[in-house]
This record gives C-alpha cells, sequence and structure tokens, in this order.
C-alpha cells in the first residue's frame, strides 16, 4: 500500500506506549508528519517516529489551523498522521476533520486504539456484559459547555440503568451524581478511574451515595472516567452460556 499523500488518523491508545496498536507503530515509524493531540496523548508514543519527523502539538490549534497544516504537507506528498488519544471515534472530534479531508479530495484512514474505557475496565478487573445482569453499555458524558441532545441526557439515559462510561464529566461530579440518582438506586457501585495505564493511575471506589465526595476529596477533576452499573458488583449473576457444557452451538456439539 502506498502511504504517500495520505492522511492516518490513529487511536494512540489510553496512555500506555504499549497499548498502540502495532498497525498504528507501523505507521508512526514511516511518517513524515504527525499532529498529536499534546494534552492528552503521552509524549513518548512519539518516540515511535523516525528523528527528523516534523511533530505539530494541537492543543491550541483550531480546526482550519490543523487542515492547512495537513493540506500543506500532503501537497509534497508526505505521510501524514494525526494522532488522537484512545481510540478516536470516541469524543475525538475526527468526524469535521474526515469531513473537510473529505472536501480538498485528500485520502485518509482510520486506525482504531484502545479507548480508556477499556483501560479502565482492564484495572477494575470487571465485565461491562455480564449475564443476567446486564447486556448494554452506554458511552456517554455530561452536558457541559458542550450540550448532549436532549433525549440523552444523564437523567434519561439512567433509566435504562446498564453499565455506563461517563467521558469528559469527572469536574461536574455533583451534577452527574444528582442526575444518575435518577435513574440507579443510591446504592449502585460506583467508580472513578484516573489515567489508566498510566504510572499514576487511581481507582476511587463507592456507590453514588458518597463517591462524589471521595472525589473531591481526592482532588480530581479532569482525566477520569467514571463508572456506574451494577457489573461492578454484579448479584444475581449467571454464567455464559459461551462455555456451557449443556450449551450447543456450531463448533461444540453436546456429547451423548
Amino acid at each position: 500500500m502506498d502511504k504517500k499523500g495520505k492522511v492516518f488518523f490513529i487511536g494512540a491508545g489510553p496512555g500506555d506506549p504499549e497499548l498502540l496498536t502495532l498497525k498504528g507503530e507501523k505507521i508512526l515509524n514511516v511518517c513524515d508528519v504527525v499532529i498529536y493531540a499534546g494534552s492528552l496523548v503521552n509524549e513518548e508514543i512519539l518516540d515511535f517516529c523516525k528523528p527528523d519527523c516534523i511533530k505539530f502539538d494541537s492543543a491550541s490549534m483550531n480546526l482550519d489551523e490543523i487542515i492547512s497544516v495537513i493540506e500543506r504537507y500532503i501537497s509534497e506528498e508526505k505521510i501524514v498522521v494525526r494522532l488522537h488519544t484512545g481510540d478516536p471515534s470516541l469524543y475525538g472530534a475526527i468526524f469535521e476533520q474526515m469531513t473537510e479531508l473529505d472536501k480538498r479530495g485528500i485520502e485518509y484512514e482510520v486506525i482504531p486504539g484502545v479507548s480508556s474505557a477499556f483501560a479502565g475496565s482492564a484495572l477494575l478487573k470487571k465485565e461491562f456484559t455480564v449475564p443476567g445482569v446486564t447486556q448494554t453499555v452506554i458511552f456517554t458524558r455530561y452536558s457541559g459547555r458542550t450540550p448532549v441532545p436532549e433525549k440523552e441526557k444523564l437523567s434519561e439515559l439512567s433509566k435504562h440503568r446498564a453499565s455506563m462510561v461517563i467521558f469528559l464529566s469527572v469536574g461536574m461530579i455533583d451534577d452527574v451524581i444528582k442526575a444518575l440518582k435518577t435513574g440507579y438506586k443510591e446504592d449502585t457501585p460506583v467508580a472513578v478511574v484516573y489515567r489508566a495505564s498510566w504510572e499514576d493511575e487511581w481507582v476511587i471506589r463507592g456507590t453514588l451515595e458518597d463517591i462524589a465526595e471521595k472525589v473531591k476529596e481526592a482532588g480530581i477533576k479532569r482525566q477520569a472516567l467514571i463508572y456506574v452499573g451494577d457489573f461492578l458488583a454484579p448479584k444475581n449473576y449467571e454464567y455464559s452460556k459461551l462455555y456451557d457444557e449443556s450449551f450447543e452451538h456450531n463448533y461444540r456439539k453436546i456429547k451423548e
């Protein structure tokens, strides 16, 4: 595959450089330009780039500036990487970038990454989809400076009592908990995971009754995810049918 004159949106993963995908690393090894989210991406990941790679920190750039940089180097037949934290499809603002590239006829490819949501569940050693408890996971955020559609307000989503991961909202923990209580019971378990997979990762556990105070006492105001739901402490759960000896499927027949 010819990579020259092409943009690659790459998910850098949650923080730990070893959680970058092999495919993402291979592209970083050969790219000429990388535009990275400096406020979130672990800069150790930039060590995968070649020494003469040109680097731009997008933390202070607006959309027009980002697209302008891409246009400049694509016109020179360079390999350009747009490096996002986690997986770029979750709160990565890549839709608008891809839309602008489509307008200009610039070719691009998206390489997925490990979301911080999954790094957090790994740290918690929990499964989102516990049989008999829940088979649905909601990724969402609280309405702050950036609004959410009315039908997706936390007070509405909480009525499902599904496993939930709340992004970009820990700084509004009191409002978040108030909204969640409209659907979940007050004794519903909650975990707040700070910087999952980084060296200073941290977990605060509690329930809807006490988690807000614990988070404020810890001084956590950003770079943390809020996990809510009975999957964190399942009670009336079941084992999966997948490995049940009495459950037959295409790859396993019941022995008579």
